[in-house]
């Protein structure tokens, strides 16, 4: 990707300067600089995962503005990666939505919101969903008592790195999860978080992108005639 990247982005910015565009060089390069610290922060802070910082941080660097003309126009920033992030958390948004469906078929009940942001799988296969265990599940006495973690506390955990329970994590280190497995399996059935990576998400919101344009941008126009 570097290969191919960094010659193309030479070349963008250098005809820049050919053609006298400095100012738009100095603007273009700065809000990459900005977005790729910003970028970084995010995965730092595990707002996502590090794969998906690299990710974001890679087309600020190397596409910083629209290659093509999208059906929706180029939006007033006129930075690529930032329509990329915006739409990427647009689409994600539905997510949540189709959570709540797939519930509502198959008959799981739960508090609000977690309806909306986790489903049930059972225990003993666990490691074979992808997402994040939302339950509190203790033994005590030979009875298994189990709460779902609190919505706070969950970002509290995604924002230091620690006290989650990856499903992933299961399989790769099933060894350190001895304890959790056996209560898992005990539990039956137990709520874990929509897990698929924002990868996804950043992919859809390259293609997207590319062909419409900045989403959000495109219903101001329509909304208020932005």
């Amino acid at each position: 990707m570097l290969a191919v990247s960094i010659p193309f982005t030479v070349f963008f910015y250098a005809s820049l300067l050919y053609f006298g565009e400095f100012t738009t060089t100095v603007y273009l390069a700065f809000l990459a600089l900005c977005f790729s610290c910003l970028f970084y922060l995010f995965a730092y802070f595990h707002l996502f995962g590090g794969a998906d910082g690299w990710a974001l941080i890679f087309i600020s660097l190397c596409i910083p503005t629209f290659p093509v003309i999208p059906l929706l126009g180029i939006p007033p920033l006129a930075f690529f990666p930032f329509s990329v992030l915006v739409n990427a958390v647009l689409l994600n948004l539905f997510v949540p939505v189709g959570i709540y469906l797939y519930n509502l078929k198959k008959g799981n009940n739960a508090p609000f919101p977690y309806m909306f942001l986790a489903f049930p799988v059972e225990g003993e296969h666990i490691d074979e969903s992808y997402g994040y265990v939302m339950e509190k599940i203790e033994e005590e006495d030979g009875e298994i008592r189990r709460r779902f973690i609190g919505i706070s506390e969950a970002v509290r955990s995604m924002t230091n790195g620690k006290g989650r329970i990856y499903t992933l994590d299961l399989r790769r280190n099933p060894d350190e999860y001895l304890k959790e497995r056996e209560l898992f399996g005990k539990a039956g059935r137990v709520w874990i978080s929509y897990g698929i990576p924002f990868i996804v998400a950043i992919t859809a919101g390259v293609i997207t992108a590319l062909i419409f344009g900045d989403i959000f941008f495109g219903l101001l126009r329509v909304l208020y005639g932005v």
